[in-house]
């Protein structure tokens, strides 16, 4: 029988709840900026500018297409990959767990705008010379932290085990 831990339950919650509403903020600021100025196109440093894109393909713009029955199914198969991350949440324990709840959050915000604008809005546009990284969000962020500490946890918590 699942013991069922309501602590655990509320504190994930509110893990994914902040990182969510972090993401939220953000695109808001950036889209009244937008709106504001009828484009967001600012240099900050020598590395780093915040330029305002739409994304309708899926990280760092990877399958974009036009055409809405695609966009449809991309976002479709998002929405199930959340699903799957919730329940693995729900199985795992420990470190795995919080690098799970940092995917579930970004996802999640990313998953809102696909909805709610058709397209996510991307706007940190980090570069090095002429040479300029791919645009993205603070969704991506904890998305793709998550996902390097996955990789961390798989390739250095399972050698402890498997010695």
């Amino acid at each position: 029988m699942i013991k069922i831990n309501f602590k655990k339950i509320l504190l994930n919650t509110l893990s994914v709840s902040i990182i969510f509403l972090i993401d939220r903020i953000s695109k808001i600021y950036i889209l009244k900026l937008a709106e504001l100025e009828n484009s967001v196109d600012f240099y900050l440093t020598d590395y780093l500018n915040i330029y305002l894109i739409w994304n309708k393909g899926i990280a760092f713009g990877i399958l974009s297409f036009d055409d809405d029955y695609i966009y449809n199914i991309i976002s479709l198969l998002i929405a199930f990959i959340i699903i799957v991350i919730l329940i693995m949440i729900i199985k795992t324990n420990g470190f795995k767990k919080h690098c799970l709840i940092l995917i579930l959050g970004g996802a999640l915000g990313n998953l809102f705008d696909r909805v709610y604008f058709s397209a996510v809005p991307d706007y940190i546009d980090f570069h090095i010379g002429n040479f300029h990284w791919f645009i993205f969000n603070v969704a991506d962020i904890f998305i793709t932290t998550g996902v390097i500490c996955l990789i961390y946890a798989e390739i250095f918590f399972n050698r402890k085990k498997d010695e």
